[in-house]
């Protein structure tokens, strides 16, 4: 598989290191419960189909990145700065 990074171009993935789900939002961890740190940390939705994933270009820029890709095929739809989607995230928040 191929990452295409918006930075360095595109790279095979064994230069990146892969997280996981991007969807999943961190609890405030002083006003969370322990079972919403629990659910956060331990339950994760195993999805065939096209997911956002969090990539860390480990051997290149060192970016995070949100790749929006095809679990059953592998097929890259598309690749965002992690930075972009947290920054736009944000303002539809406070909109």
């Amino acid at each position: 598989m191929r990452i295409r990074c918006p930075f360095c171009g595109e790279r095979d993935n064994g230069e990146f290191s892969y997280l996981g789900d991007a969807a999943p939002r961190r609890p405030d961890g002083l006003e969370a419960s322990a079972q919403a740190m629990h659910d956060y940390v331990y339950l994760r939705d195993n999805p065939a189909g096209t997911i956002r994933e969090l990539w860390y270009h480990a051997a290149g820029c060192r970016s995070w990145l949100v790749v929006t890709r095809d679990t059953r095929t592998h097929a890259i739809e598309s690749v965002e700065p992690a930075r972009d989607v947290a920054r736009a995230r944000r303002s539809g928040e406070a909109a």
